[in-house]
């Protein structure tokens, strides 16, 4: 079938965006899709930085790709041997596809899939197949086994979960990324308790989701650091206590607030330069959450003994380090009830050919969560 969708064809054009046109919108071949996969009618997607950091090039992956992960839409076809999906389901994208037999899989750690991750480095569905087709050349690679950038998708059962039909498609589309990632970094990783001090350093989608999960958990502290004052600003409505502008003077004033440190503090920037504040804002036993990917060179440093003589944790929270098919229901649920108002974190919708100029946007920090509507 024939499906416009945006194509980035090279890595480190330079912003702004409107301009270099990294993204390219074209008519495009899609295959069928093969055993286990399903075609989706793509009906909202999210643009988010780790969008973005594979236009800038600072998250490397095979090129040219159809890009986008984070995506809504309703199933139209099933491939041979699907389970658990019919045609009408609306489903959201998640954009690790969990096979559910390798060892962390096994172990309750979709995130980690070890096949999974490497079809979505080699820029393939899990089954290692690619279902793009064009006039050129070389090969068209999917974007972390999704490329919801484009009107139908074809995917792997694995990265799809099946969620109310009632919900919005552009609010529904934030929970395969935005609110999956930071709602479990607060929930799953940080492990916020009722009574914590928590610290958000990064108020994009994913923070603002962070720092919903951190309020919904029972924190009775939450600071929320920026470099954007609207975003602050928005932080307060969503439940932040207090805000910090971030410059050289966060730590301190994190610090202050949480009387000597955060028990939790999450990172969501993507910069090792900040994840260092982060952790330097942390208090004694407490524990640093990073969600942001810095570029492969960044490299961290923190004193090594406060590891031990501090008894500090500081770990990695990837897609919300939990199961999506358990936790996207859950935080539908949560959504819903009133406790988890991710469609606050929508500041703009937008059309497929206006990409170029919402990535202008997210890299300037205007934006919070876009969404393209198709």
């Amino acid at each position: 079938m024939k499906v416009r969708g945006a194509v980035l064809r090279e890595m480190g054009l330079e912003p702004p965006y409107a301009q270099s046109r990294p993204l390219e919108i074209v008519e495009l071949d899609l295959d069928p899709p093969g055993p286990g996969e399903l075609l989706i009618k793509v009906h909202a997607a999210g643009l988010c930085h780790s969008d973005l950091s594979v236009i800038d090039g600072s998250r490397p992956r095979v090129m040219p790709m159809v890009l986008g992960h984070e995506g809504a839409g309703e199933v139209v076809e099933l491939g041979p041997d699907v389970e658990g999906f019919s045609v009408g389901d609306h489903v959201v994208t998640t954009f690790v596809p969990a096979c559910g037999h390798c060892e962390p899989c096994r172990d309750g750690r979709a995130p980690l899939c070890i096949p999974g991750a490497a079809a979505n480095t080699s820029g393939a569905l899990l089954g290692g197949e690619r279902r793009w087709g064009w006039d050129e050349d070389s090969e068209l690679h999917h974007h972390l086994g999704i490329s919801a950038f484009a009107e139908y998708a074809v995917v792997s059962e694995r990265s799809a979960v099946r969620v109310d039909p009632e919900l919005p498609f552009e609010v529904a589309a934030l929970f395969g990324c935005a609110v999956l990632t930071g709602v479990g970094a607060a929930t799953n990783a940080a492990r916020v308790r009722v009574g914590d001090r928590v610290a958000v350093f990064g108020l994009g989608g994913v923070g603002l989701a962070a720092l919903l999960g951190a309020r919904a958990a029972g924190a009775t502290t939450i600071e929320a650091s920026d470099r954007v004052q609207s975003k602050l600003d928005l932080a307060v409505e969503l439940g932040a206590t207090h805000t910090v502008m971030a410059g050289p003077s966060a730590v301190e004033e994190v610090r202050a607030a949480t009387d000597g440190g955060a028990d939790a503090v999450i990172e969501t920037v993507g910069n090792a330069a900040v994840l260092a504040e982060a952790y330097a804002a942390t208090r004694r036993g407490g524990i640093t959450v990073t969600v942001g990917l810095p570029h492969p060179s960044q490299q961290l440093s923190i004193s090594a003994v406060s590891l031990v003589a501090e008894e500090r944790t500081l770990r990695g929270s990837y897609l919300g380090s939990g199961v999506p098919a358990l936790d996207v229901p859950r935080y539908i649920d949560a959504y819903k009830a009133g406790k988890l108002p991710v469609d606050r974190l929508l500041s703009h919708r937008i059309g497929l050919d206006d990409l170029n100029e919402g990535f202008d946007r997210l890299a300037s920090g205007e934006a919070v969560r876009q969404a393209v509507i198709f």
